[in-house]
């Protein structure tokens, strides 16, 4: 056992945050081993010097990064991203795929595949497995997605795959007699999200009723919430089993909704990027799923001005919804970290700074700069400021 301890941190536990104790990881095992009162003479030390000592966070939607997208299908591409969204405290993470041809989204999965393994020990953020977004959305909720490529939902496509597919996303009404959510919820493990989706409030809750647990990215491209026609926000509020995605760049959603759904979903509150190849990159033109688009600010769009994604980083996401409400530090971290964990059942080992999960440790100040990154007792990225 080769015991490192993280001293003179505020350690982000689920349900408080710490001051007074050094947080020990073994280095060999690449496990936490726990909270630490004293530290043994000669030992090894990291010094978060007053920073915040937080998990690891995890991604479960993001499409793209420094000029890299999933539905490129390219190795070198998917670990340039991982690499990337390491140095925004990101551990662990699932790359996303959207509604191109289908033999495209089977050449993603492929790359995908060939590069799982390796993400355990590289020096970039783990690959837990794909968020398939789409293709089995609603036309008329397309937003950014190519209504060409879309096709209804096949069950039988997700499973022959759920070696590498982790997640998702479908539009429920589009799902004759939910037939496929069904057969999903009966023979995967896959999370099953609702998204691009015209459902009524009534078809979403039967959706969940039959296995859908999830909504991607709430608000966007979904039925809204209305006083007489909840939709599918009111369904993904009302039910309690329901995990949703908050994509908070202060953009797709206003800054003072963040609030009122942390207080309502809790745990099941997750905090997405939905980043773009754009992301990490200049203002200019990029592309999505093989459509155009441009990116000024923190605003990507098509060339109509329909929003395409974003550019979000995870780590400015939790600063976001620290700046726009009152919630504990702990709670805020857990969107990013625990919450999106358990969402895709890997809560077991990552997520959390709890004794005998994997030591993903990020150090961040207090406008959660990423200072280092720690992936399984190993440092993969030291900042240079």
């Amino acid at each position: 056992m080769a015991l490192v301890y993280v001293i003179n941190g505020k350690i982000v536990l689920p349900d408080a945050v710490v001051s007074d104790k050094a947080l020990a990881f073994d280095s060999e095992t690449g496990k936490i081993v726990g909270l630490a009162d004293s530290i043994p003479a000669g030992a090894e030390t990291i010094d978060a010097a007053g920073k915040y000592v937080a998990p690891g966070l995890v991604d479960i939607h993001i499409h793209g990064y420094l000029g890299e997208d999933t539905c490129d299908a390219k190795p070198e591409g998917i670990k340039k991203m991982a690499y990337g969204v390491a140095k925004n405290g990101v551990t662990s993470f699932l790359p996303t795929t959207m509604t191109v041809a289908k033999d495209e989204i089977i050449a993603a999965l492929n790359a995908v595949r060939s590069v799982k393994e390796e993400s355990r020990t590289w020096d970039g953020a783990e690959i837990i497995g794909v968020h398939a977004e789409g293709p089995f959305i609603n036309p008329s909720k397309k937003g950014a997605q190519a209504e060409e490529n879309i096709l209804a939902p096949d069950a039988d496509f997700i499973i022959e795959n759920s070696d590498i597919i982790t997640s998702v996303t479908l539009a429920p009404e589009m799902d004759k007699d939910h037939a496929c959510i069904k057969k999903l919820a009966a023979e995967s493990d896959v999370l099953i999200s609702m998204g691009h989706t015209g459902a009524d409030f009534d078809e979403a809750r039967s959706a969940v009723a039959d296995g859908v647990s999830h909504a991607t990215h709430l608000f966007n491209a979904m039925t809204a919430l209305a006083h007489r026609n909840p939709g599918v926000v009111g369904a993904a509020l009302a039910c309690d089993g329901v995990s949703v995605e908050l994509i908070a760049d202060t953009f797709h959603i206003n800054p003072g909704l963040y609030s009122i759904v942390a207080k309502v979903k809790g745990d099941k509150t997750v905090l997405i990027t939905d980043c773009t190849r754009a992301g990490g990159m200049p203002d200019g033109e990029y592309d999505l799923g093989g459509q155009p688009i441009f990116l000024k600010g923190i605003e990507c769009r098509l060339a109509d001005g329909t929003i395409a994604g974003s550019v979000l980083k995870l780590n400015s996401a939790v600063k976001n919804v620290l700046d726009h409400t009152d919630l504990p530090v702990n709670e805020v971290f857990k969107m990013a970290s625990l919450n999106p964990a358990t969402a895709i059942k890997c809560a077991d080992r990552i997520g959390s700074l709890e004794a005998g999960k994997d030591a993903d440790i990020i150090i961040a100040d207090e406008n959660i700069n990423i200072k280092r990154t720690i992936k399984k007792g190993r440092t993969i990225y030291v900042s240079e400021v």
